[in-house]
């Protein structure tokens, strides 16, 4: 153990362990976070990705990553986790060849080949994670929709996550628990969102014929 963290406390190494540490810290705080109910992610969405001068060199590159895409928090751990990897197989690299690879050579050469890695990464990321916002449609508007429990179970404790697409055909995940007078509703079942309080919005189990006109819905 003391020989790995030597290797990982080394100067020409130190930039890479630091963001490996930091993308750890942040995706363990996020999990804990959405099994509560709760996702940090929700502060970091994608209303800043708007806000970024579209002219500028900055914002075309942070564009160009497909900022806006994804939430900020999820594009800030896949940056910090591919420049790490990057930046260890450089060095894995030059140490195998018997180059010494110099901390600000290797992190400027890991940060310009993360950049395209990040930008492929996230464009496939972003077509299978479901987004928890939309600049076209307020969560209030799910109050009578049908969604399928991602997390849970959902009882009267604490939310759980029910993943659900919005008219437009965007998918969101938001918080949910089970009403008081309704069971709990297990993960993969589909529920009905009846109502929403200040933390979480409150489901029941779906009724047939609203999860069959909500399949032929989709499909059409």
């Amino acid at each position: 153990m003391s020989a790995v963290g030597d290797i990982l406390l080394a100067p020409d190494v130190r930039p890479f362990a630091v963001a490996a540490a930091i993308m750890v810290a942040l995706g363990g705080i996020e999990v804990i976070t959405m099994l509560i109910g709760f996702s940090i992610g929700e502060l970091f969405g994608h209303d800043a990705a708007l806000e970024v001068d579209h002219h500028g060199a900055f914002g075309g590159l942070f564009l160009w990553i497909n900022a806006g895409r994804l939430p900020l928090l999820i594009l800030l751990i896949l940056a910090l986790g591919l420049f790490s990897i990057l930046g260890f197989l450089l060095h894995g690299v030059a140490h195998s060849i018997g180059v010494a690879l110099p901390a600000w050579i290797g992190a400027s050469a890991a940060a310009a080949g993360s950049i395209p890695l990040i930008r492929t990464t996230s464009r496939g990321i972003a077509r299978i994670i479901p987004s928890d916002e939309s600049y076209a449609v307020d969560e209030a508007d799910f109050v009578g929709h049908v969604g399928e429990v991602a997390i849970g179970p959902l009882d009267q404790g604490l939310p759980g996550r029910v993943r659900l697409k919005d008219v437009f055909g965007n998918w969101h995940s938001v918080p949910a628990r089970a009403s008081h007078d309704s069971s709990a509703l297990p993960v993969g079942s589909n529920v009905l969102l009846v109502d929403r309080d200040v933390k979480s919005f409150i489901a029941i189990s779906a009724p047939a014929d609203l999860i069959t006109q909500q399949r032929t819905s989709n499909r059409t």
